[in-house]
């Protein structure tokens, strides 16, 4: 005995799926164009500094973007700069005394993201530097 499946509601491919909503990014319905917050991306690449792109993915604004980093030693180097990031960030938020996401402020949350993700690009860049060279300087 066979039975059979009715396959007219069956809809194949992910086309009119909604994976999640978000206020951040926003694609053009022919797919041609991409918006962050409102911005077309094409007015951000090579001409808005990280840091102030980074403001508008979190805080909606330009301004004030990234804190600059804290001077911040890189302590692991194993030549693998992911490695090394990952483990001279999870050291970060027990020096600095970072809370628990549901037990702080969504103000504290968002400085403690700032200075989080700053100090993880400042990892990077010592990290591929290597052992011997001096920090990248601020700007």
């Amino acid at each position: 005995m066979s039975a059979t499946i009715d396959t007219s509601d069956v809809q194949s491919g992910l086309e009119g799926v909604v994976a999640f909503a978000t206020e951040i990014a926003e694609p053009d319905k022919e797919g041609g164009a991409l918006r962050y917050r409102g911005v077309d991306i094409e007015d951000l690449v090579g001409k808005v500094p990280y840091e102030k792109v980074w403001g508008l993915l979190v805080d909606g604004t330009f301004e004030p973007g990234l804190p600059p980093a804290e001077p911040w030693p890189l302590y692991v180097r194993t030549g693998d700069p992911r490695v090394d990031v990952q483990a001279a960030l999870a050291m970060l938020a027990p020096e600095w005394g970072f809370g628990q996401l549901i037990d702080i402020s969504d103000e504290d949350a968002r400085d403690q993201l700032a200075r989080a993700s700053v100090m993880a690009l400042s990892f990077v860049a010592q990290s591929a530097r290597g052992a011997g060279a001096p920090p990248v300087p601020q700007s």
